[in-house]
């Protein structure tokens, strides 16, 4: 099978308004936008190559702020720009996955 993009990362934003706690609050939309623009600038956003999406709810709130790289299904979770700098960096251009961020894909939330 042929894949349209090389990598897809999803970044949840979901914001809830029931006073449970979301990806939202911890600021997910900024970092996403941060992370569009990186991945823009560093000219790997055209010909296929990697795709920066907003999500809903990924249903990982617990361990949230999350994103998560398909194809490989490679979940994260991150802090600040700086962890986004890693990502885009390692994973998103590099193929290499950050392993300090990684969450366990199959855990319970």
């Amino acid at each position: 099978m042929t894949q349209y993009f090389d990598k897809h990362i999803f970044f949840c934003t979901n914001a809830r308004d029931n006073g449970q706690i979301s990806c939202q609050d911890h600021g997910a939309l900024e970092i996403m936008e941060y992370c569009k623009t990186r991945v823009k600038l560093a000219g790997f956003n055209a010909d296929g190559k990697v795709r920066v999406n907003r999500a809903g709810c990924l249903g990982r709130c617990k361990s949230g702020p999350v994103a998560v790289v398909y194809p490989e299904g490679t979940w994260y979770t991150y802090v600040d720009k700086s962890d986004i700098d890693e990502i885009v960096d390692s994973h998103l251009q590099g193929g290499v996955p950050v392993a300090r961020l990684l969450l366990n894909p199959l855990a319970d939330d």
